[in-house]
């Protein structure tokens, strides 16, 4: 037993000094020691080994497979220590080039515009209030006066997930719940994701993004509303802007109005960006219609109120001068890190 484990120790050794590397070290480290290995094969040999004999030939062993191991380490280092060497030589670090500048990430202009007019109205005292994309048909219609089988719904065909569960076509369902669930005084706006049944266009997408608001207190009147959006337009596009409102209809605001900015391009003068006519229709508006203050539980008796939705994509593209609303999706860097 003595022999063969002297034969297996200078087998080992020799092997450990003319390795060249470290993939065939460890083939070593598995053929002597491993599970199959020589030793370990010595090992399983010892239950043939005289009971009074163990002790002597287990501590040779351990001798053994210390002296092994420990010449293993030492060749191991020496290894290590030449692939670092070799590692080093071959990648110099030239100093003296330019450092690879690092590629920073920065706001998307949708992100830009709702921060502004976030900035604009909650210095007038308005909150931010979010909620759901998706959506109960009750709050993104009736709850806005818009009951079922109203024509007004054609306008937002949208899309339903069953009869009652619909992808939000406004952000005014938002407005609806905190109506709901809040007494006046009120100041909100809302912004989101909302989608329509829209074809794709250089002014269309079935998602886009709106911002709404909503005022609800008592003695509230039309002036206030054109107040609010006037400090707003002078705010968002500059002192000099003027704003014009236009009747329409919009089934929770009576009455309703759509309201014009002066093109901040030409003054008003007229030219491509305003397409000759000195004004930019850029949102709409109304005074709450007394049905939705009603089914929201507000006596319209006691409370009056405003409300206004802007296209949050709108606003980027007036801004910022961008003539197709495509570009704010298609991830082209080209375009974004104009940013």
């Amino acid at each position: 037993m003595k022999e063969k484990l002297q034969a297996i120790q200078e087998e080992a050794l020799k092997k450990i000094s003319e390795s060249g590397d470290l993939d065939k070290l460890y083939e070593i480290k598995v053929d002597i020691l491993g599970k199959k290995g020589k030793l370990t094969e010595v090992l399983k040999g010892m239950k043939d080994v005289a009971p009074e004999d163990r002790p002597k030939i287990g501590q040779m062993v351990n001798d053994t497979r210390k002296e092994i191991e420990d010449k293993m380490e030492e060749m191991k280092t020496k290894l290590q220590d030449k692939v670092l060497e070799e590692k080093m030589k071959n990648e110099v670090i030239d100093v003296t080039l330019p450092a690879n500048k690092n590629k920073i990430g920065h706001k998307h202009p949708n992100t830009l515009a709702l921060e502004e007019l976030e900035r604009i109205f909650t210095g007038m005292g308005y909150e931010v209030v979010e909620g759901p994309e998706i959506e109960f048909d009750y709050y993104n219609f009736e709850a806005l006066n818009i009951p079922e089988n109203h024509p007004a719904k054609d306008e937002q065909d949208t899309f339903y997930i069953d009869r009652n569960i619909v992808l939000r076509t406004q952000t005014s369902s938002v407005q609806a719940r905190v109506m709901e669930n809040t007494q006046p005084p009120i100041r909100i706006i809302s912004p989101g994701r909302v989608f329509r049944s829209d074809a794709v266009d250089a002014t269309h997408s079935p998602s886009f993004h709106q911002v709404e608001g909503l005022a609800i207190d008592k003695n509230i009147n039309f002036a206030d509303l054109k107040g609010t959006l006037a400090d707003f337009a002078k705010e968002l596009f500059g002192e000099d802007t003027q704003i014009k409102f236009r009747p329409h209809h919009f089934p929770f605001t009576e009455p309703s109005a759509e309201m014009d900015v002066s093109c901040f391009k030409c003054g008003g003068k007229g030219c491509r960006f305003c397409k000759g006519e000195g004004w930019i229709e850029i949102l709409g508006c109304g005074m709450v219609h007394p049905n939705v203050l009603k089914m929201s539980g507000i006596d319209p008796e006691k409370y009056q109120g405003f409300a206004f939705g802007v296209g949050l994509e709108r606003i980027a593209l007036l801004k910022y001068e961008i003539d197709d609303m495509r570009l704010l999706y298609e991830n082209d860097d080209r375009f974004l890190k104009q940013f």
